[in-house]
């Protein structure tokens, strides 16, 4: 049923639990995961230099070595995990706007199924511009399976 599953990760607590989902699922189906960070060069831009931004625009990253760690960190994450069941994984790591950059991964890749966190790190841009996942959901003809937080840890 499923043969590439896409879990776009930030790191979050969130898209932790979204991990676990996905790799449950691989394991089941006997699926590759793929995990997929996204570096937000508009949302980096607001901390770093004009160069650094370039750079990560031209996938410069071994010059950015704190950008570098942050994706490192997120997509080993899921690393970890799926070896913990023995499930195949593969780590990408792309820049631009999160939702398109989801969407191109999905369109160049035989994606089947995307498992993601229904919130991250975005805090008050979520409840302005919508989150990523509501966009996803909205924006592509494949089942999407949303992970919201634990209601137990939830901070209300």
């Amino acid at each position: 049923m499923y043969e590439h599953i896409l879990v776009p990760t930030d790191g979050s607590e969130t898209a932790q639990q979204a991990v676990e989902q996905a790799v449950d699922l691989a394991s089941k189906y006997g699926a590759t995961i793929h995990a997929l960070y996204v570096i937000d060069v508009d949302a980096a831009s607001y901390s770093l230099g004009t160069e650094q931004v370039n750079r990560i625009r031209r996938g410069n990253l071994d010059e950015m070595p704190e950008v570098k760690a942050d994706a490192k960190e997120a997509t080993g994450y899921v690393a970890d995990a799926a070896a913990e069941r023995d499930v195949a994984v593969e780590e990408h790591v792309t820049t631009g706007e999160p939702t398109r950059a989801i969407r191109k991964f999905i369109d160049e890749n035989d994606i089947d199924l995307v498992v993601m966190g229904s919130h991250g790190r975005s805090g008050l841009s979520r409840v302005v511009l919508g989150s990523v996942a509501e966009k996803v959901l909205r924006r592509t003809r494949l089942p999407v399976l949303v992970v919201d937080r634990d209601d137990e840890k939830a901070d209300l």
